[in-house]
């Protein structure tokens, strides 16, 4: 399976702010606080960017906010193309909908790449069935659990007293490692900033 292997930090530099692709370590030792620079060697030179350019620089940043591939964030688009909503928002549900990234939103990944693990090694069911393919797409009232037999890992026995705060289209019972999808996403929901009509004029040209 084809995997992003360019460095995280690296990676929040070129976009010029934070991912969190590290999780909880992005709060405390992240190199881009020491040099939130452009990586190379013209990093530190001032640089205004063209239309294209920016337009660019936000499918990057939310291609690898949600570690996608381009091949297959354009598929996305292509599908949110065809959708009755603005093309924009539509992707960005569809995003949001993840499996993965549901994992990460209820606090059981502190990372969405450590959640897509988490889901690739087969820790999560989804309605009692096991669901090993990150990319699947939840549906309002899916329960989504993690398998009785992988609680006593021990970072599922930690979530057990940690503190949880979820979106509110979600919800996630710390004690029975149990969490509902309670309603679609809306696009208040989205705690980053984000202009998808960038996105919606760079596959347009």
């Amino acid at each position: 399976m084809a995997k992003n292997t360019s460095p995280d930090c690296k990676q929040c530099r070129r976009e010029g702010m934070k991912l969190f692709l590290k999780g909880e370590r992005c709060l405390t030792k992240c190199s881009f606080d020491k040099r939130p620079v452009v990586p190379g060697q013209h990093g530190t030179a001032k640089k205004k960017f063209s239309e294209y350019g920016m337009q660019l620089r936000e499918k990057q940043k939310v291609r690898r906010t949600y570690g996608l591939l381009e091949k297959q964030f354009r598929i996305y688009y292509e599908k949110a193309t065809r959708s009755k909503e603005g093309t924009g928002w539509a992707l960005l549900k569809m995003l949001e909908l993840r499996l993965d990234n549901v994992v990460y939103r209820m606090g059981i990944g502190s990372s969405r790449s450590e959640s897509r693990q988490i889901v690739n090694h087969g820790h999560i069911t989804v309605n009692g069935k096991k669901v090993n393919i990150p990319s699947y797409q939840v549906k309002v009232g899916d329960v989504i659990q993690i398998k009785e037999n992988k609680q006593n890992i021990e970072m599922f026995k930690e979530l057990k007293e940690a503190k949880v705060n979820t979106p509110k289209w979600l919800e996630f019972n710390p004690s029975t490692l149990t969490g509902k999808v309670l309603a679609l996403p809306e696009r208040d929901d989205i705690d980053m900033n984000i202009q998808e009509h960038l996105i919606v004029e760079f596959y347009s040209r």
